[in-house]
């Protein structure tokens, strides 16, 4: 880098590159392109390489084998640096000065945010389950409420930033000096994140909803329906004027050609048409692909894990289209019907347990073993309001974001709602559709939360989640509305009372009302290069629990996840990681209100063993959160550095 600093980065090219210059194509990330992504990437990149680009793999500064110190997420510096390694890849004689970046979570964030400063040598992206709004759509807030993945992705970057460089890559007298240096300068990240609690500055910083205008290069967006980010490729197809498409599968956090629940689908081959359109000018028909990709999900019963949902693709011609009209249901006694009510205001104190059954906010341990996704909503439901359609004559196609309408009272000055659109199946089991949560505090706007005049009825609007979703004949539609949600959010301070005026309360439901419109959509089958060769010493894991504490009246979310242990024989690397959490709130009471994440990395071979532990644990009380935190590092199981950390951030009308 101009200013001295090194940043370790992998480099795949054609064997003819220096002869027959190729585009090149970036990912960067945080995460370790030399062990913990190392798999992944070999199957992607070299797949890229063997069709004819060049693949750069780097390390973000402080992180993995590069130098500098992690500084947070998405900072300007992190962006700077990038428009400095772009510019080196266009000016490689290797390279035809084309260059397109390609990423998912913090490397879909970045290519974005990085798009926005228009390099000039970025001709295109590809961004996968990523956000055009930091504070209203990431792992930290949602409609104004604190999710409880602040402390759990928290606790994994705090780790992260905590891990030591490889001794082969920076040399065996130099590694030490860089991990404590990286331990030394560690913030508590969860904490930091907490201390902006309103959508101010700190969060604007690498929205690019701030200004969509700002990217002009082609961008290629997809997400899942499982993911905690979908909502950010309606948002793209909606707002940006250069050439933009959006797929979105019944994925979780994963690659698309990996995507599970399946079906997966030839996104490696779906990239290369969009590189070989905008990076090598070649006739691809990409343009004329419909702007919105959607795997259109078959109601069925729940499960907490689905290797493959029922359903099928369809393409939509525009969005937004004229093919999804509103339909608008009025809130009766119970019921939902098609005209308003004249029915007296009901009330609601849901039991502070109401939630158990709402899944991951984002599932990222799909696969396998990864028992992630929202179970029957039969318990959730029967500590909310709810309120059941007639049953269906005929299949119901949803598609797009519902808007729940409602005049609501609350007896605190401090409040939340979570509202669940779900369907009763013919065989009594009830499948949440999709959500949407709003701390009424932020009832006007997130920038500048006013707290509520206890008794005062308020109009409000809660956005659900956008889903594309067809329900059965025989099934009814259900509108559930409770005070609560646990374990996927924070509680207010107090337990409140709600108070729905029903009379004034509906909500607008996007529904499909014609298929004459739809687009064909075929995906190649999924393909890849062989991932890097590993020998699996434990297979990975992940347990989840619910234990009702009967004595002490309390309930607890336990989950033990392991990746496993593995060996990357062409380093003969031994990895492993496993990560604890619980996550325990009382039935009626708000001191019991817990959350714990603890993680364990090890890295060892025949010159090096590295583990770090970290344990991180938040509580709160009516004016504050409470953070404590520690990280220990050994070198061959012998103590080599600690750091504590322990922090009170007040609330902010939260």
């Amino acid at each position: 880098m101009k200013d001295g600093r090194r940043l370790a980065a992998r480099l795949l090219l054609p064997s003819d590159a220096e002869q027959r210059p190729v585009p090149a194509i970036l990912e960067y990330t945080p995460y370790r392109r030399r062990d913990v992504t190392r798999v992944g990437d070999d199957a992607k990149h070299y797949w890229f390489a063997a069709n004819g680009y060049g693949v750069a793999r780097v390390d973000i500064a402080g992180m993995g084998d590069s130098e500098g110190l992690i500084e947070d997420e998405y900072v300007k510096r992190e962006q700077d640096d990038a428009l400095e390694i772009i510019a080196w890849l266009a000016s490689q004689p290797w390279c035809t000065g084309a260059v397109g970046m390609i990423g998912i979570s913090w490397g879909g964030f970045n290519s974005l945010q990085v798009a926005a400063r228009r390099p000039p040598a970025l001709k295109a992206i590809v961004t996968l389950c990523s956000t055009v709004d930091r504070y209203a759509n990431d792992g930290h807030f949602m409609g104004g409420c604190l999710l409880n993945d602040n402390l759990d992705w928290g606790g994994h970057f705090l780790t992260m930033g905590a891990f030591p460089p490889d001794p082969e890559m920076v040399g065996q007298d130099k590694w030490r000096q860089i991990w404590k240096h990286r331990i030394e300068n560690m913030d508590l990240f969860p904490a930091r994140w907490l201390e902006h609690q309103r959508r101010d500055a700190f969060w604007k910083h690498g929205s690019v909803c701030e200004n969509y205008d700002a990217i002009n290069c082609p961008v290629l967006a997809l997400g899942g329906w499982y993911d905690g980010y979908s909502e950010a490729v309606f948002r793209l197809v909606e707002n940006l004027k250069g050439p933009v498409k959006g797929i979105v599968g019944p994925w979780g956090h994963k690659w698309a050609q990996v995507g599970v629940p399946g079906p997966a689908i030839g996104f490696l081959q779906e990239c290369k048409r969009w590189w070989d359109r905008w990076l090598k000018n070649e006739a691809t028909g990409v343009e004329n692909d419909p702007p919105l990709r959607l795997w259109l999900l078959e109601s069925e019963a729940p499960k907490p894990h689905f290797d493959v949902r029922k359903g099928r693709w369809i393409g939509l011609p525009s969005w937004p289209t004229p093919d999804v009209e509103t339909q608008t249901y009025y809130l009766g006694e119970g019921s939902l019907v098609s005209d308003r009510t004249k029915s007296e205001p009901t009330t609601i104190s849901s039991p502070l347990t109401t939630g158990f059954g709402s899944g991951e906010w984002c599932a990222y341990a799909l696969g396998p073993v990864g028992p992630e996704l929202p179970l029957d909503q039969r318990q959730d439901d029967s500590g909310s309001m709810t309120f059941d359609g007639s049953v269906l004559m005929e299949p119901l196609a949803i598609l797009g974001r519902t808007l729940v309408h409602l005049r609501v009272a609350v007896d605190q000055e401090q409040a939340q709602l979570a509202v669940r659109l779900s369907a009763v199946l013919p065989g009594g089991e009830v499948e949440r559709i999709t959500y949407g949560l709003l701390n009424l505090a932020h009832r006007g706007s997130h920038e500048h939360p006013q707290p509520l005049t206890p008794g005062q009825f308020y109009d409000i609007t809660v956005e659900l989640n956008e889903i594309a979703e067809l329900v059965p004949a025989g099934s009814r539609l259900r509108l559930a509305i409770s005070t609560s949600y646990w374990p996927l959010i924070w509680p207010s301070p107090a337990v409140t009372t709600a108070t729905i005026d029903l009379a004034e309360s509906s909500f607008d439901l996007p529904v499909l009302t014609s298929g004459r419109g739809l687009m064909e959509v075929e995906f190649m089958p999924p393909d890849h290069a062989p991932p890097a060769p590993t020998t699996i010493k434990q297979p990975g894991t992940q347990v989840r629990k619910v234990n009702d504490d009967l004595g002490n009246k309390r309930k607890t979310l336990s989950v033990h996840g392991s990746d496993g242990t593995f060996v990357l024989d062409d380093t003969a690397t031994e990895f492993s990681y496993t990560k604890s959490k619980e996550l325990t709130i009382g039935w009626s009471s708000l001191e019991d209100v817990r959350a714990a994440v603890a993680i364990s990395c090890r890295y060892r071979r025949s010159d090096w063993d590295a583990r770090v532990e970290s344990e991180v644990v938040m509580t709160s009380d009516e004016t504050h959160f409470h953070i404590e935190a520690k990280v220990s590092a050994f070198d061959k199981d012998e103590p080599f550095m600690t750091r504590e950390f322990r922090q009170s951030v007040p609330r902010d009308n939260l």
